[in-house]
């Protein structure tokens, strides 16, 4: 089969996540509406916080199986962005401080107590597959990214609109994904318009981007199957 071009290749990696982008989640709509309860935006925080912590432990890992020196020396900042440094709290900690203004206390996103068993599935998944498939593949499922800044913009737009009980400060893990997930998508995507360059390659690459895109869907399916209505989703 033929390579698709450069060109091609990115447009069948955007058509994935036009597709398949959990930002079409009825959940997502639901909480962009401002239709979500505080006990049910209370649960997405505690579960999306598995996700949260479980990502600088992926990019550890595909740092590990990454041969390349110049991009471990860029994506090891992906660690740094989750993880915190000495001079700064990253995501991880952000997302602590959300919580706490939704009223979760830190220890309760940190030792699981709310985790569904959906949402541990999914997010595990996601750590063993960069684990086991190449590490390009891995490269590549992260480039939900390239969907991330709307989505991000949205949901900061729907907070600040709907869930004015939340301490505006405590948003700041959203604001910091505007700068961070452009930087990130270009060089993951460049990345892997490198690397992939058969089309069996480039096909997989494709692959482990739905697969990316179904286990963030799987994930707000789980939360959603517990804590919404046939009530509260009918107009989602």
């Amino acid at each position: 089969m033929k390579p698709w071009s450069r060109d091609e290749f990115t447009e069948k990696l955007r058509a994935i996540g036009q597709a398949r982008y959990h930002d079409k989640h009825p959940f997502h709509r639901l909480m962009n509406d401002g239709r979500l309860s505080r006990e049910q935006l209370q649960l997405w925080v505690a579960n999306r916080f598995y996700y949260q912590k479980n990502i600088p432990i992926k990019d550890a890992i595909l740092l590990s199986r990454c041969p390349d020196r110049a991009i471990r020396q860029k994506w090891i900042q992906r660690i740094h962005d989750h993880d915190g440094t000495e001079t700064g709290p990253g995501g991880i900690d952000k997302w602590l401080r959300l919580a706490a203004a939704t009223g979760v206390a830190p220890e309760e996103l940190e030792d699981d107590r709310r985790l569904l068993p959906g949402v541990r599935y999914a997010v595990d998944a996601y750590v063993k597959f960069v684990e086991t498939r190449p590490w390009v593949e891995g490269v590549a499922s992260s480039l939900t990214e390239l969907f991330s800044p709307n989505l991000m913009a949205t949901r900061l737009a729907a907070f600040e609109e709907h869930y004015t009980w939340i301490d505006p400060e405590a948003l700041a893990y959203f604001r910091s994904r505007l700068t961070q997930a452009p930087r990130d998508t270009d060089h993951g995507l460049g990345i892997v318009l490198d690397h992939c360059i058969t089309r069996p390659e480039q096909e997989r690459a494709a692959a482990a981007l739905r697969f990316k895109c179904d286990l963030l869907w799987a994930q707000l399916d789980a939360i959603y199957h517990q804590c919404v209505t046939p009530t509260d989703g009918a107009a989602g």
